[in-house]
């Protein structure tokens, strides 16, 4: 299936690998990072173009794979400069590209997701609902609707996308009205938030800022008027705790823990933001709000009308603000940078308390889209790594190297990979 589909791409692909050896001139030519970044970037997305329409369950796909291999070999000698005779697994490795199997298996896992991220009225998401049929309307073309073996049949990377849905709880939001154009916080109140970052162009950044936090505390313990937060979170075992201090002059220490499965380290940061600013805002007579944290760019999220996973958490804490900025034309948030190297005293203590607890977590728990999307591609890589450890594939007279730890060299393709 779709032979001639992937015969046109291959061929525009593989011609523009030949077309890359003209880079550069004849005393010097780009280097190795710099080819194997053009192949990422430019020739891999030429060559994969519509792969969903023939790389699903169950589909054979022998006579794709081996015009894909054609195409990543001649790329791994041309960024490499090799012989042609060395084996393909050994020189893919050494430029830091993942096998076109692999690539394609993690690229087909993400865009299975992908869906989750369109409005909850287009009509690839009523395709999918899996809410119950109802009597009066049913549509006959919801996949749930279908019977096992109508899907077996069917098969398809659609069927696969509504399959993963079980697992995936949505986070997106992208037609909510705090993010439309002339109704956005950003629109309305662009003058009532403000983030302070290290200036790493100082040469005594660290004590210059540390300095300046302490400052912060000293003028919230003397007005009554103003809550310092100071949040953070950690993960183990796939449970994160969300932690965050309010601090208010005249009030006892205000504490909130939250515990949840399955997130990435930036969601816990923003959730741990999320619940601290909804104490501070509900307290009386509280006209700042300052939010110091280590995760300054997910504090960043909660301005960012752009689609990303995390619009249900930005979504809620936008909501308070705007309560917030229109009780009172006085009121304003500040958010302070405090990575943990700076080792201040407020926020050591809540690191402290975030590494306290040892919850465990209740299954079955779904798993949030930027977790997913993320531990499917690690699977992926230790898929490869194991594969390249156990095959032969890789040459006989492969040299394993070691790392400053004395560990064999395993492969991967982030920033190059560790040969190039």
């Amino acid at each position: 299936m779709f032979h001639k589909h992937i015969d046109h791409y291959s061929n525009k692909a593989i011609s523009t690998v030949k077309c890359m050896k003209l880079l550069g001139n004849s005393s010097q030519s780009i280097n190795p990072l710099q080819k194997q970044l053009l192949y990422r970037c430019y020739i891999l997305p030429i060559a994969l173009y519509g792969f969903q329409l023939w790389f699903y369950n169950k589909v054979p796909i022998s006579y794709h794979m081996k015009i894909l291999d054609k195409i990543q070999r001649r790329a791994a000698i041309w960024i490499l400069g090799a012989f042609k005779t060395l084996p393909s697994e050994g020189i893919e490795a050494i430029a830091g590209i993942i096998p076109i199997k692999f690539h394609l298996q993690k690229l087909a896992r993400r865009s299975q997701i992908r869906p989750f991220k369109l409005p909850t009225n287009h009509i690839l998401r009523e395709i999918m609902d899996d809410s119950p049929i109802s009597s009066n309307k049913p549509n006959p073309h919801v996949v749930s609707s279908l019977t096992y073996q109508q899907k077996n049949i069917a098969k398809g990377h659609l069927i696969n996308s509504f399959n993963k849905a079980y697992g995936i709880f949505p986070l997106f939001s992208p037609l909510n009205p705090e993010f439309s154009p002339g109704f956005c916080i950003t629109d309305n109140f662009s003058g009532r938030f403000s983030f302070n970052l290290v200036n790493k162009k100082e040469n005594e950044k660290d004590r210059i800022h540390t300095q300046k936090l302490d400052e912060l505390v000293l003028h919230t313990s003397s007005s009554p008027h103003t809550a310092l937060i100071v949040t953070d979170a950690s993960i183990k075992n796939n449970i994160a705790t969300s932690i965050s201090h309010v601090h208010i002059a005249n009030h006892p220490l205000t504490k909130t823990v939250h515990h949840v499965v399955f997130v990435t380290s930036m969601e816990a940061e923003l959730f741990a933001i999320r619940c601290s600013i909804n104490q501070a805002c509900i307290k009386e007579n509280v006209s700042k709000v300052i939010v110091v944290t280590d995760s300054i760019h997910a504090a960043k999220k909660i301005f960012n009308s752009k689609s990303h996973p995390f619009q249900s958490h930005t979504t809620a804490i936008l909501s308070k603000l705007w309560g917030f900025f229109n009780s009172s034309h006085n009121n304003s948030i500040e958010f302070w940078e405090c990575p943990s190297c700076l080792k201040w005293r407020f926020h050591k203590d809540v690191n402290k308390d975030s590494k306290l607890f040892h919850p465990t977590s209740a299954y079955p728990c779904k798993i949030f889209w930027d977790y997913c999307e993320k531990t499917d591609s690690d699977n992926i890589i230790n898929q490869w790594k194991m594969m390249f450890q156990a095959s032969d594939g890789k040459g006989k007279q492969f040299l394993d190297l070691l790392d400053d730890d004395f560990n064999t060299i395993k492969p991967a393709y982030t920033k190059g990979g560790p040969w190039l």
